[in-house]
């Protein structure tokens, strides 16, 4: 039995390349020439490896999620206190209004924005996504209120959901052209709630 021909690419580095188109474009736009192009792969070659657009979606949307979720977990965890952590995170965010990357958004809140309510896979990854990052959220205002640095009033799952709704605000802001300032006042604005 004669072994396959060895892959030729890495399918890490495909699979980067892809989470940049489906960023750039979104999942409806993005089409396979451009995703062929970027991954420098062969039709056949693609769904060899990864299936059809869909599945290729999928794995993307995971990659960005466990990326961004371990990052937030990190911060967190090296955070002086949890209120420190979000505000240095959406005072950071406002601060990048004027950079390229920020004009991008967030793949998880732009997929959640364009898929809305339905019910296939990809609605699903990104609905997931979004309950990801509030569950961040969540676990900072419950460590905030009892170490004292976020008032103790309000439900931890009602502010979570309203970091979030902050957060997915602020970054519509920021991609559709506000500057820093404004982001920034924004972002204070919203960090309030923790009082």
């Amino acid at each position: 039995m004669t072994r396959g021909r060895p892959i030729a690419y890495s399918p890490d580095e495909a699979l980067a390349a892809a989470l940049q188109v489906f960023w750039a474009s979104g999942y409806e736009a993005a089409s396979t020439r451009q995703l062929l192009d970027a991954m420098h792969l062969s039709r056949s070659s693609l769904y060899q490896a990864f299936g059809n657009k869909e599945q290729l979606f999928l794995a993307a949307l995971r990659r960005y999620r466990e990326t961004l979720i371990a990052r937030l977990e990190r911060r967190l965890a090296a955070a002086p206190t949890a209120r420190s952590f979000l505000e240095s995170l959406f005072l950071e965010t406002a601060g990048e209004a004027a950079s390229e990357r920020a004009a991008l958004g967030c793949l998880i809140f732009n997929s959640a924005t364009e898929l809305g309510r339905r019910d296939d896979a990809p609605a699903r990854e990104a609905r997931d996504g979004v309950a990801a990052i509030t569950d961040v959220f969540r676990r900072a205002v419950e460590q905030g209120q009892a170490e004292g640095s976020i008032a103790p009033g309000r439900e931890p799952d009602v502010l979570a959901r309203y970091l979030t709704l902050g957060m997915a605000g602020l970054r519509t802001l920021i991609k559709s052209g506000t500057d820093p300032e404004e982001a920034r006042q924004a972002a204070a604005l919203v960090l309030e709630v923790l009082d």
